[in-house]
């Protein structure tokens, strides 16, 4: 009799005993999440939505902004090529030196009115003296359209929470860069096919594919070489943009 009564004791301060564990433990998990997520409930914001910006994010927008506005301004540019004139010329007349863009034109003389008329006016795409400058002005618009839009993109990374969200917008951005930069190298590649058109050739005396001839080239075109060369690094910023990185967003391997 006293054995049965020893083991039902036991049993029952065994069963005391878990039950003592577990509403310890409880207890615990309850003050580990009331300290996580107090301070953000005190607030009225979820405790992991925070808003944090990087450092990588930020330069990766400051960055894409200010290469869309040099693709912007170098596409726009008259000075891709420009007539080479002699020092005397250019202290007699200032204006003797003409210069050709993708869409503007400025040719020389003084009895000229100042200003630049366009090659590629409303509805005159056609007017563009060659068959490879429209190529290019096609090619070079898109990459800067796809650079635009992507750096919109960027913006809004910054605006969103860290998580899955924002890893596939800054993926998304990253493929949009890398594509504006092979469209617009190919764009300032097919350029110098035109420089043999006649159109050249009346401001540039033997001129020829890959030759400017008696002309030089403009800080325009140069200024586009730079902007690519730099929207080159914009997808590896991209790769490490997110405020987590965990699993960085994925870049082809060809980066």
């Amino acid at each position: 009799m006293h054995s049965l009564l020893d083991r039902k004791q036991q049993q029952q301060q065994q069963q005391q005993q878990q039950q003592q564990h577990e509403q310890h433990d409880q207890r615990r998990r309850q003050q580990r999440r009331a300290a996580g997520g107090g301070a953000d409930a005190g607030l009225g914001r979820a405790p992991r939505a925070r808003r944090m910006v990087s450092g990588v994010g930020c330069f990766w927008v400051l960055l894409s902004s200010c290469l869309v506005a040099v693709c912007s301004f170098s596409f726009l540019s008259p000075a891709w090529i420009v007539q080479a004139t002699s020092p005397r010329d250019r202290d007699r007349d200032r204006s003797s030196a003409a210069s050709l863009g993708l869409l503007w034109h400025c040719p020389a003389g003084p009895d000229l009115p100042p200003g630049c008329p366009t090659f590629a006016g409303l509805g005159s795409f056609g007017e563009i003296p060659s068959s490879s400058w429209q190529t290019s002005a096609v090619l070079c618009s898109g990459g800067c359209i796809l650079l635009a839009i992507s750096s919109l993109l960027a913006i809004v990374t910054v605006l969103l929470p860290s998580g899955l969200c924002e890893r596939r917008v800054c993926t998304l951005a990253g493929y949009m860069q890398m594509a504006a930069v092979f469209i617009m190298a190919a764009g300032l590649l097919v350029y110098p096919f035109g420089l043999n058109s006649s159109t050249v050739k009346k401001y540039c005396e033997n001129a020829n594919i890959y030759y400017a001839g008696d002309c030089q080239i403009g800080w325009g075109y140069m200024l586009a070489i730079v902007g690519v060369m730099l929207s080159v690094f914009l997808p590896f910023f991209a790769k490490y943009a997110p405020k987590e990185h965990i699993s960085p967003t994925p870049i082809p391997t060809i980066l």
